[in-house]
């Protein structure tokens, strides 16, 4: 069976996440610029091979301090490591439409494995001829787990950031020519 190469329709991607703040609310920001280079064994994603990239400078939160915050050693030291990379290790259907994405992400200088939720929304031609597929990825991840330390006591108890980050992608590709 012949390799199928996808490229990433950046128009009708995003890539997202929410953190708890205080622990009453969540923030949520997206990275601005990211890649997918992606192929796969014929045009089913049954046993896809793909990096994604995202530009750690490209954080947004809505917040220039907050954003500027993120951008510095005490987090993504973005000068310093300007990526944060996601290679694919397996994709294992678990039932109807929905997969386990498993894969080594990369923040800063550490890679995890972790595993993420994959639901393939499907494989279509559009108006003008092209093939597209689209799915959505999601799942969590312990920023500690990747050297992603700071916080601050609150006078009344907890922390002002959560571990935890909860990420979702939105991802639409087009069938290379």
């Amino acid at each position: 069976m012949s390799k199928t190469k996808w490229n990433l329709d950046l128009s009708h991607s995003e890539v997202t996440f929410k953190v708890k703040h205080m622990m009453i609310t969540n923030v949520s920001g997206s990275f601005k610029e990211f890649s997918l280079d992606a192929s796969s064994e014929g045009e089913d994603f049954s046993s896809p091979e793909a990096v994604f990239r995202a530009k750690a400078a490209s954080v947004f939160t809505n917040a220039d301090q907050r954003d500027t915050h993120l951008r510095s050693a005490e987090f993504f030291d973005s000068e310093k490591y300007p990526d944060l990379i996601f290679k694919t290790r397996s994709f294992k259907k678990t039932d109807g439409d929905n997969y386990e994405l498993q894969g080594d992400l990369t923040i800063r200088d550490v890679t995890k494995n972790i595993s993420l939720t994959a639901e393939l929304g499907g494989i279509q031609k559009d108006p003008w001829g092209q093939t597209k597929a689209g799915m959505t990825v999601s799942g969590k991840i312990n920023r500690k787990d990747f050297g992603l330390n700071w916080n601050a006591a609150l006078e009344a108890g907890g922390v002002m950031v959560s571990d935890e980050v909860r990420i979702n992608c939105e991802i639409q590709m087009i069938k290379a020519a």
